[in-house]
């Protein structure tokens, strides 16, 4: 359902906000382990994170990658979402053809539309503060 990109721009994300409630700021090498992710495309997606305000990098040695406390409530799924894939999980067809609309809807289209709706009221409900608190208490896991 997302790109690649996308699953490891949410997990880093959200590894980014854990490591933020304990005040640590944490490396790209550091994410891309913990997320199962390599470096050098971690890297490309924490770049469209930081320019789309979703984390917060700082340089120098004691640099690296945070979110403030505030902003992880107000940061939703569906921003990285956006940042990363764009908008095109709610607006193609569910079968990939180039064109799927009421007037001519594939055989998916009107199952498609309920579960497009809810997966975007799922995304910009969740905050990456719900999904990080749930880590901190063991509750979910980013790797198995």
């Amino acid at each position: 359902m997302f790109s690649k990109a996308c699953e490891y721009g949410i997990r880093a994300a959200v590894y980014i906000a854990l490591q933020s409630l304990d005040g640590r700021r944490v490396s790209v090498t550091e994410i891309a382990e913990e997320i199962d992710s390599p470096v050098a495309f971690t890297a490309k997606i924490l770049q469209q994170l930081t320019r789309n305000n979703i984390v917060h990098s700082v340089k120098g040695p004691t640099g690296g990658f945070e979110i403030d406390r505030g902003a992880m409530d107000t940061v939703k799924l569906s921003m990285i979402v956006k940042a990363i894939d764009g908008d095109k999980i709610y607006v193609g067809c569910g079968l990939g053809l180039k064109e799927c609309n009421a007037e001519m809807p594939c055989p998916l289209h009107d199952r498609f539309v309920d579960i497009r709706t809810n997966l975007r009221t799922m995304l910009q409900s969740t905050s990456l503060y719900e999904l990080a608190s749930g880590l901190e208490v063991g509750l979910t896991y980013l790797k198995r």
